[in-house]
């Protein structure tokens, strides 16, 4: 790889690790029942979990990381938005906006199934672009919906 790309990459990856660690953190005064109780908390829980693995992974370029990272998020979406619908799915902030947090919510999940793409393609580059914008979207979904 070319001196400026491999500084690019770890330029884009380090940006992508503080995102993920602003993330996390903001997940440390659940407990599990809460994260028991409700479809949403438990796909962070299951996000938080699979981006310690895919931000490694893409790190160390470990396509098969990544994509076994993903895995346990499969359905995870369905179980959220018939939550939403069932009314066990509570967004602490901004309740009023729940059509927006569904699309950002279905964009961001095209996004996770692109990356599994590039993760079997190992196309790294995908991975690493694809990586930033998800823990973009996690920020963003984070300041609009949650206290």
């Amino acid at each position: 790889m070319k001196q400026r790309t491999v500084t690019k990459m770890a330029s884009v990856l380090l940006a992508a690790l503080f995102l993920f660690v602003a993330v996390q953190a903001s997940w440390g005064h659940q407990n599990r029942e809460e994260h028991a109780a409700s479809p949403l908390l438990e796909e962070m829980v299951k996000l938080n979990s699979a981006f310690t693995e895919i931000v490694s992974g893409v790190a160390l370029g470990d396509a098969e990381r990544v994509h076994k990272a993903l895995e346990p998020l499969h359905g995870t979406l369905e179980k959220t938005h018939e939550g939403i619908k069932t009314g066990s799915v509570h967004i602490p902030k901004n309740q009023h906006n729940i059509k927006e947090f569904v699309k950002l919510d279905r964009e961001f999940h095209k996004d996770l199934e692109k990356l599994a793409v590039a993760a079997q393609q190992n196309n790294q580059e995908a991975m690493l672009k694809l990586t930033n914008k998800l823990l973009g979207g996690c920020v963003n979904c984070h300041r609009k919906f949650r206290q």
